[in-house]
């Protein structure tokens, strides 16, 4: 079994590296690999995405690197391979962001990403820091996961789907936010959980056990 974290220049992928490569080692789930070559992307069983920054630079870069998108689409839309997105990652899912100007995204979740506007200004913009989950459906990705455990947010935007059914989980931040987007074979994750200790690691080793 081999897990693909894709690498196209979006952030330091080091510490998620280590916490799927642990997950991995600890659950026997083969092998993992940071790469920026489609080649090795088309022999993957898993493939993550992650992101950090902005939507627009996000989605440029991931497509300045040739081949890149098209053998993640390969694998994980044609051959329905596990996919989980981690932050700008699981945004790009959405039919189109509105950061800075409207992008489009991959349109494999319907929705748009807009920028959080919560409903008091004691709620602070960018939302940073732990809150809790709100599980709204249930999901493998969430065994072992009781309901209000906390994992890690960094982000001023959120997604906003157009089927309430494809949000598997919440947070509030002044008004609710999306935390967990899914559908088939795909996930996608707001917050960062190589960042959310227990909880999040448990979520790294649901996804790769994970048979959709």
């Amino acid at each position: 079994m081999l897990t693909a974290i894709v690498d196209y220049d979006s952030g330091n992928l080091h510490s998620a590296h280590k916490a799927f490569e642990r997950m991995a080692r600890e659950t026997d789930a083969g092998d993992v690999i940071v790469t920026s070559d489609p080649e090795t992307v088309l022999k993957a069983d898993r493939v993550v995405l992650p992101g950090d920054g902005a939507f627009p630079a996000c989605r440029t870069s991931l497509f300045d690197h040739k081949g890149i998108f098209e053998a993640v689409e390969e694998v994980v839309i044609t051959r329905a391979r596990p996919f989980m997105g981690i932050c700008i990652g699981m945004q790009m899912l959405a039919t189109r962001g509105l950061e800075y100007e409207e992008t489009a995204g991959f349109d494999w979740i319907a929705g748009e990403v807009r920028k959080i506007t919560p409903s008091s200004p004691d709620y602070r913009v960018p939302h940073m820091g732990w809150n809790a989950l709100n599980i709204e459906q249930a999901h493998p990705l969430f065994d072992g996961i009781a309901q209000g455990k906390h994992c890690y947010f960094v982000h001023s935007y959120h997604f906003v789907v157009d089927d309430t059914a494809q949000r598997l989980a919440s947070t509030d931040h002044g008004g609710p936010i999306t935390a967990v987007v899914g559908r088939d074979n795909l996930v996608g994750v707001q917050f960062h959980p190589e960042k959310s200790q227990e909880n999040g690691l448990r979520m790294i080793a649901n996804f790769l056990s994970w048979t959709p």
